[in-house]
């Protein structure tokens, strides 16, 4: 599975819930969009320095999925799909589910906007 920044948050915090949906996973995957966002995030909190040692210790285990010209592709099409159904989704957002596209994987996330991409998978906690 791919996680949203939301699901890093979470995961972050110690939220029991998401903890065991991640020890349930075969694969745990972050968009380096995502990584980003939460490295923003980071920047901004009052707890920068726990939150810089968490996440270097969480993303030893997880696969970090970069953009590259492959993405673009499916990007380009869900930018196209979504503007047809008339459902703007950020382009960030895009991003992330251009990648969970391109690598087949479920997304887990809160962002309910995520539900009007055809042929993706949102799990959540």
């Amino acid at each position: 599975m791919i996680l949203d920044t939301n699901a890093i948050s979470s995961a972050a915090d110690q939220d029991p819930a998401i903890a065991m949906v991640l020890s349930g996973a075969d694969r745990v995957g972050v968009p380096v969009i995502a990584l980003g966002e939460y490295r923003f995030g980071i920047e901004q909190s009052r707890h920068r320095e726990r939150y810089k040692l968490w996440l270097e210790s969480f993303i030893l285990d997880c696969t970090v999925f970069e953009v590259v010209q492959e993405t673009s592709f499916h990007y380009a099409e869900l930018v196209a799909e979504v503007r047809r159904i008339g459902k703007p989704i950020p382009t960030n957002d895009l991003w992330i589910a251009a990648l969970c596209r391109q690598h087949a994987l479920p997304l887990l996330s809160r962002d309910h906007h995520f539900d009007v991409i055809p042929a993706l998978r949102r799990l959540t906690w």
